[in-house]
């Protein structure tokens, strides 16, 4: 269903891109015509021909039929590759590309060459037949006609052909010499809405008069021809210009905004283009670094991030007054012995989600993973109020989410003080960390941790800096001598419920 409702809207659009050029080709050929030979009429241009107008009549109904069918098939030579690759729906080479990119350019080409040889023919006949003022009055009137026609066609091709370019486009993107600037369209625009009628007003209206005709009629056509050309030359400006800018403002308000899944559609070959490329470049770029900010506190901590984003990355740190909470998982060697590695994978992710979730939900931060086991900080890089609170109440959360699921036995320590907290290694490679005596007591207490019935043990130091409501929560439980350290610990243990 999906397929061919896409099917059916390449079908319409491709429909729809080809009536289009169909219209443009053969419309602003006959209306110029008509336009040209009434002006020529109503001028009595030429007017030394006597009875045999008849001639020039019938030459210039050939040439306009015979220029409809040259420049069709012209035209049609000139797009076949651009056809094949647009219907098939195909994304194009990067020569179909640029040859899509050429098609206003072409189409102008085409358009402007078939009014070339009208006026050359025309004016020779007018000449020959009557007199030089006539030639350089019809050769005057059908160039006027002819600059017109092949600007508006080059104009009204530009917005024909968007969908098309909008796919050439994204395969080759000009970088140097544009195929058109919007100075081009500017000069093209005033050159249509005001330049050829006002010529066109200025060689009727003064000497040397071409024709022997009241100029009324005439300065009345040129007059509406300059209102009407100024009108759809502008709105096409319009389109080409004012449209494709407020849709980039938009975008860059939606990225001002803080979004960053903005896509600008680049369809125009212009300065535009560039602007179209840019801002979609830019979104691009906000969302790698978004990605990568993600990445990065995923990896570090979302606090670590943040303070490296905000104060920079540098070998530095201080000293911290910080709780520290360390958990291990119990006989963690015999699990791995008897659990596939998967398994035990997913079990472990299972945990350490346990201990992110409580340990973020009161302002610590996980400052790495160690196998089976975790550090985490209360009081660094982010200050906390009251650290060692934060911490016997995360110790908590993590014990009964752990056991409450059954799959893991743990133990847990606690312990506070000072601690160096910074960025640790060299230039090229580094890492935050906490350094100091209660990391290693903590790590410590963990061990005696894992034979207790609370499966958590805490310093006294802890106990003394919480809160009255936390440590109404713990009962002291006995003094213990911890490797490495030269004075006993006195122990503190969850009260029984």
């Amino acid at each position: 269903m999906g397929r061919g409702l896409r099917l059916g809207s390449r079908f319409r659009l491709v429909l729809r891109t080809g009536i289009g050029f169909a219209v443009l080709g053969f419309g602003s050929s006959v209306v110029g015509a008509a336009v040209v030979a009434l002006l020529l009429l109503l001028q009595g241009t030429p007017s030394d021909i006597g009875d045999r107008s008849w001639v020039m009549t019938v030459s210039a109904a050939g040439y306009v039929a015979a220029s409809l069918l040259a420049g069709t098939v012209w035209t049609a030579w000139l797009q076949r590759r651009t056809a094949v690759w647009f219907v098939l729906g195909r994304p194009p080479t990067p020569d179909e590309a640029r040859r899509a990119l050429r098609i206003p350019g072409d189409m102008a080409r085409v358009s402007g060459t078939l009014w070339l040889g009208g006026t050359v023919l025309l004016a020779t006949l007018a000449g020959v037949l009557g007199s030089s003022a006539d030639a350089v009055a019809v050769a005057l009137t059908i160039g006027l006609g002819g600059l017109t026609t092949a600007g508006i066609t080059y104009l009204a091709a530009e917005w024909v052909a968007r969908p098309v370019m909008m796919l050439a486009l994204a395969v080759d993107r000009p970088k140097q010499k544009l195929p058109t600037t919007v100075l081009t369209r500017l000069v093209l625009t005033w050159s249509l809405a005001s330049g050829v009628p006002l010529l066109g007003v200025f060689l009727v209206a003064t000497p040397p008069n071409l024709s022997h005709a009241d100029p009324t009629s005439s300065l009345i056509l040129l007059s509406v021809a300059g209102l009407v050309l100024g009108a759809f030359t502008t709105a096409l400006l319009a389109k080409a210009v004012a449209a494709p800018l407020h849709r980039l403002r938009v975008a860059l308000d939606d990225i001002a905004r803080g979004r960053t899944d903005v896509q600008v559609d680049v369809d125009d070959s212009s300065e535009i283009g560039t602007l179209q490329t840019s801002v979609n470049d830019l979104a691009a770029g906000l969302r790698e670094q978004d990605r990568m900010r993600d990445l990065f506190g995923r990896h570090v901590g979302t606090e670590v991030a943040r303070h490296a984003l905000e104060f920079g990355a540098s070998l530095s740190g201080d000293v911290r007054e910080v709780t520290a909470l360390f958990v291990d998982v119990v006989d963690s060697t015999a699990l791995a012995a008897r659990t596939p590695p998967q398994e035990l994978v997913d079990k472990l992710n299972r945990f350490f989600s346990s201990v992110v979730d409580a340990v973020n939900a009161r302002g610590g931060l996980v400052n790495k993973f160690q196998g089976d086991a975790a550090l985490c900080v209360f009081g660094a890089p982010t200050k906390l109020a009251d650290p060692a609170t934060s911490a016997l109440g995360a110790a908590r959360a993590i014990r009964d989410a752990v056991l409450a699921d059954g799959e893991l036995d743990l133990g847990i320590g606690v312990a506070s003080g000072p601690v160096f907290a910074g960025q640790l290694g060299t230039s090229s490679r580094f890492e935050y960390t906490v350094i100091g005596d209660p990391i290693n007591e903590a790590a410590r207490l963990t061990e005696y941790a894992k034979h207790t019935p609370g499966r958590i043990l805490a310093s006294d130091t802890t106990l003394a800096s919480a809160a009255a409501g936390e440590r109404a929560r713990w009962t002291e439980d006995e003094t213990v001598q911890l490797r490495g350290r030269e004075s006993a610990t006195i122990t503190w243990a969850v009260s029984p419920e």
